[in-house]
């Protein structure tokens, strides 16, 4: 595997940061994971628009343009011939010297990885059982609507579900309102009108959540953001998640307990499914729209 590493494309043995730096010592930087299709990422712009809230908030600055990036991914996307893959992005702050405090930080570092693509095939989007996870998010925090470098809380979510033979957990806040899964965001069904936790509940700003509101869009379906409790999956007409390893997931259960199959799940997952092999993508217009510079969503 070729990985891009400050700069220069090195194999995988080659591929390393320094002991010293902020990103392993602290969790001091930020990510994205993004779905290479057909060669190139998928909602690119999107992607880069969150990193640079991201950035702001934790007063980091670009360590190299978004059109560099851009370049950069693609050509590591041709070096290892893996035209379906997931893209992971990660910058850190760099090294200090020992101590919390950021000043004087240098060298931030910059690395792109390719990793398999879970197959997207399938007559109907694939369906998860899910558990909600005793561990809690903060409401009202603005640091949850970026993807830190920190993400020890989803982890350990994580492996509550691991341990209950489950594909996926749900995460609470500190009110006891459902907020995200550890790697998706979360949707359910009631009367035709699509719920889902607002930002401020804890939930990340998910790009596909973003396709999800577009897709509503299009198709004139109400879209509400709401803070709700889990008895809200349990009376709905049926729920999913949605991530960009593998798009739109239908919930089965929930702690063991079975939700019902709503028909406009599958026809979100359609579209969303139609989104994937349309003739052009944002990103592909962003590929080929020299110095294009669109941070409005």
């Amino acid at each position: 595997m070729i990985v891009f590493l400050n700069g220069r494309f090195v194999p995988e043995s080659r591929a390393v940061v320094s002991v010293f730096d902020r990103g392993f010592l602290y969790g001091d930087g930020l990510f994205e994971g993004m779905m290479i299709h057909q060669g190139r990422p998928f909602r690119w712009t999107q992607h880069m628009a969150r990193l640079e809230q991201g950035l702001k908030y934790l007063q980091m600055s670009w360590p190299m343009g978004p059109d560099k990036l851009l370049e950069a991914a693609l050509s590591l996307v041709r070096r290892n011939r893996m035209p379906e893959a997931i893209l992971r992005l990660s910058i850190s702050r760099g090294a200090t010297a020992r101590g919390y405090s950021p000043k004087n930080a240098a060298n931030p570092a910059v690395v792109m990885t390719l990793h398999p693509l879970p197959a997207l095939g399938g007559a109907s989007a694939p369906r998860w059982r899910v558990i909600l996870s005793t561990l809690r998010l903060p409401a009202n925090d603005p640091i949850t609507s970026c993807k830190t470098a920190n993400k020890l809380t989803q982890v350990l979510a994580r492996a509550q579900a691991d341990a209950a033979g489950a594909q996926e957990a749900l995460l609470l806040n500190t009110r006891g309102f459902l907020a995200e899964g550890t790697t998706s965001n979360l949707f359910w069904i009631k009367g035709g009108v699509l719920f889902t936790p607002p930002l401020a509940a804890g939930a990340l700003p998910g790009v596909t959540r973003g396709a999800v509101f577009d897709l509503c869009r299009e198709r004139r379906i109400p879209v509400k953001q709401i803070n709700a409790r889990p008895a809200a999956l349990r009376a709905a007409d049926g729920a999913f998640l949605s991530l960009t390893s593998a798009g739109i997931v239908e919930i089965e259960a929930v702690d063991g307990r079975r939700l019902r199959a709503s028909s406009l799940t599958a026809e979100i997952w359609r579209g969303y499914r139609d989104l994937l092999v349309a003739p052009e993508t944002i990103s592909q217009r962003w590929a080929t729209s020299a110095g294009a510079r669109d941070f409005s969503r």
